[in-house]
């Protein structure tokens, strides 16, 4: 009777004295489990005889009962202590402002949300958007349409080559975005009407030019169209985009080896304070360079000139959009500065639609 009960005595300090869950489970392994105290004791009840059996199996029995519970009791102990010390590091300050959901502190670019209103704008004019590669070949993006052998636009201040290849030809950046023309009347047949946003790559930089740009080029091409019906695209097409009401506009002779004849275009506009508001005023600003397809590029196309006639025109995206939202350099859209994406940028759910309004 002594032993049991100062096995008991050592068995149930031990269990007080466990600082944690794992140290608990030693103590119960030592005393219940195969090889333990309490049933090693168990184990002894088979060689005695039925009168000590009775006498000594109820005290076996509950000696193992009462440190059965005082382990589940010392495991509750613990479990609540491990919960107020996790409850203790996890405190939230509810006089904290309330975080905003990533949809809210989000930010489009300027230029992702012009590219989206400019495709809103020309697919209700049933335009199909084409896309191509940067990297293009001298014969898409200079000889197919039209470029002089000795043009300067050939020339490494203004177009960012590769090495040449072995048999010295070279690849480039392309310098603008009509190599997608090409790409699109050698893939396609007529009639054509396509939109073609993407980046553009020139050796230039300062406040309103850098060395990789965005542009968007528009080309038509059928067997009637004519300058009339591009006249009446470009002026729709300012109207939804700097969503006025009216705008004028003004066609002047120009020169681009592509088109012919060749047009650039001003819109009507009035400049207050650094501001420039469109579709009012005395002033003139050129948004663009237009023409009709030139016959030469036809030909190296594919298509026959004395059939298919065609225009295009084309404009710097990151251009209309300082135009559009006050932006007065255009190094910064390229900066990653978080803080002007967050003053100049646009919620990701606001999209540009030509009935809730473009900028809306």
């Amino acid at each position: 009777m002594s032993d049991i009960a100062a096995l008991e005595g050592d068995i149930l300090a031990a269990i007080a004295a466990a600082g944690g869950e794992a140290a608990l489970e030693a103590v119960r392994i030592a005393a219940l489990g195969k090889s333990g105290s309490v049933s090693a004791l168990l184990k002894t009840l088979a060689a005695m005889s039925p009168e000590e059996r009775r006498q000594q199996g109820p005290r076996i029995n509950g000696l193992k009962d009462r440190v059965g519970t005082a382990i589940s009791a010392r495991k509750a102990e613990l479990g609540a202590a491990a919960l107020d010390a996790r409850l203790a590091t996890e405190t939230i300050d509810v006089t904290l402002p309330a975080r905003e959901a990533p949809a809210e502190i989000g930010r489009i670019h300027p230029v992702s949300q012009v590219i989206d209103e400019l495709t809103a704008i020309f697919a209700d004019m049933g335009f199909a958007v084409a896309e191509g590669p940067d990297i293009e070949t001298d014969d898409y993006n200079f000889t197919r349409l039209n470029f002089p052998a000795d043009h300067p636009a050939r020339e490494m201040h203004d177009t960012f080559f590769f090495n040449p290849k072995p048999d010295g030809s070279r690849l480039l950046l392309r310098t603008h975005t009509s190599p997608v023309q090409v790409r699109t009347m050698l893939a396609q047949k007529p009639p054509l009407r396509v939109i073609i946003p993407g980046r553009t790559y020139r050796c230039d930089s300062d406040q309103t030019h850098t060395p990789m740009f965005h542009q968007v080029e528009g080309l038509v091409i059928d067997k009637g169209s004519h300058l009339g019906h591009l006249k009446w695209i470009l002026a729709e097409f300012c109207k939804a985009f700097f969503e006025v009401d009216d705008v004028k506009m003004r066609f002047r002779p120009s020169f681009f080896p592509f088109t012919e004849p060749s047009l650039e275009v001003d819109i009507q506009c009035r400049r207050d304070r650094g501001e420039v508001r469109f579709g009012e005023g005395e002033d003139w600003m050129e948004i663009l360079g237009c023409g009709m397809v030139h016959p030469n590029v036809l030909r190296n196309c594919g298509l026959d000139p004395d059939e298919y006639q065609g225009f295009a025109w084309g404009l710097g995206i990151d251009r209309i959009a300082m135009l559009k939202y006050g932006m007065p350099d255009l190094r910064a859209f390229f900066e990653a500065d978080a803080r002007w994406l967050a003053h100049y940028g646009f919620r990701p759910l606001d999209l540009p639609t030509l009935a809730g309004g473009l900028s809306a």
